[in-house]
């Protein structure tokens, strides 16, 4: 039976204090940056806001999609991933805070007369200061419900094993998974795009989407590996776990290259100015090395490295790789944010305050996902196909159970007839 490899016990005790440190230090550092200089830390603030952002929506997207497809093997990780988006609300909806309130600041659309700019005019429906608003409170709110209405049934189902929970959890994906793909879309856009309003791309809701799965791929990876090794999870895991996350996070490596490459292939062939602009901007000074990092450092690197089918389950090769993703996407949220306040190239100069607001929010993150994780059991622990997760015994083979297509592996539970061992 192929089952998971024994891991070490890892002891957590000693990093407990880590969070707040962030908390404490990241703060001291944001604070001192916006005494300083307003307009830097507002832009530096965005710019860890929708890295974290790209988190918490990962983490709702990939708990739809485990109910969309009726998926076995995520349901240990499911609670990981549920907590993980609610973080949307309210924990990233106060850090957003700082960004209405600096709105004017940021984007320099809010005080520009749409009579004197055109593409402002045309777009004006949209790019306005009550729907700027309206459209961030929408947006959380909308988030706010999908994630705890279907964190609710789970644990409901915690409690009932019923399959009234179950049938719940697949509606509100059903009809979520839409509402997901509009308020995403409108979120990257009026937060991020928005910073040069005369731009055009129909594919900048897909490119933010894609390295948010990403990076929450590579974060669930090692949250889960943690949890595996302080033995919370280790009862329920099976090999095929993290051989799947491996998988998504190649996948998904590879969809965020063609996003990234279809936009930037469509816009510079139609060699229209109104959209070229964009990325004419980010090839002039350091800007260009910067797009070059995110070429061979955000796909060829992790691309080559996880292409290796034996690698994905062995924890000291693929954290690194988890780890560098959260490098790649960040550098990915400066390229679009930074060169808007800075066109001549990446300001190294404030690289400190770029620490201190991404380590005051990875704090709070940090904080807000353990308080949740401690209140609720760590995996669904009476959902019904849990079993077929741990790689136990099934009546249908199947590749999660261990057999491939009409062959049966030894499962642990099935009787002899089936190959089992029956133990």
């Amino acid at each position: 039976m192929n089952v998971k490899p024994p891991t070490s016990a890892l002891d957590l005790s000693k990093y407990r204090k880590v969070p707040t440190l962030l908390m404490v230090g990241g703060g001291v550092l944001a604070l001192l940056g916006a005494l300083l200089n307003l307009k830097e830390f507002a832009y530096t603030w965005l710019v860890s806001f929708m890295f974290f952002l790209s988190i918490g929506l990962g983490g709702l997207f990939l708990v739809m999609v485990h109910h969309l497809f009726d998926a076995g093997w995520s349901v240990p990780i499911r609670r990981t991933c549920e907590h993980i988006s609610t973080l949307l609300f309210p924990t990233l909806a106060l850090l957003f805070l700082p960004i209405a309130v600096l709105a004017k600041v940021i984007y320099e659309w809010m005080s520009v007369d749409p009579a004197a700019d055109h593409a402002l005019h045309a777009k004006q429906a949209l790019f306005n200061v009550p729907m700027f608003y309206i459209v961030s409170a929408a947006c959380f709110l909308i988030w706010w419900w999908l994630s705890r209405s279907l964190r609710h049934w789970s644990l409901e189902q915690d409690k009932t094993g019923a399959a009234l929970p179950t049938h719940k959890m697949r509606l509100y994906s059903g009809f979520g998974i839409f509402l997901f793909a509009i308020t995403l879309t409108f979120g990257v856009v009026m937060w991020m795009k928005s910073l040069q309003w005369a731009w055009f791309s129909t594919m900048y809701g897909v490119y933010y989407f894609a390295g948010s799965v990403w990076l929450t791929i590579a974060t669930v990876y090692v949250i889960t590996m943690i949890l595996d090794r302080v033995g919370v999870l280790r009862e329920v895991l099976h090999n095929h776990q993290y051989y799947f996350l491996g998988s998504l996070l190649f996948a998904f490596t590879v969809f965020y290259a063609y996003i990234h490459f279809a936009q930037y292939f469509i816009i510079w062939n139609a060699n229209l100015p109104e959209e070229t602009f964009w990325y004419v901007i980010r090839e002039k000074g350091t800007w260009f090395w910067v797009g070059m990092v995110i070429i061979f450092g955000h796909f060829f690197m992790p691309f080559l490295a996880l292409l290796r089918i034996d690698v994905k389950s062995v924890f000291p090769y693929m954290i690194p790789i988890c780890l560098w993703a959260w490098l790649m996407h960040w550098v990915d949220m400066s390229f679009n944010v930074l060169p808007v306040l800075h066109p001549e190239g990446f300001p190294l100069k404030w690289i400190w305050l770029h620490v201190g607001c991404w380590a005051f929010m990875a704090g709070v993150m940090i904080s807000a996902f353990l308080r949740q994780h401690s209140k609720h059991p760590p995996y669904p622990i009476k959902d019904p196909r849990l079993s077929e997760a741990m790689g136990l015994y099934h009546p249908v083979p199947t590749q999660l159970s261990g057999g491939e297509l009409d062959e049966t592996d030894e499962h642990v539970d099935a009787p002899p007839q089936f190959g089992g061992t029956n133990r």
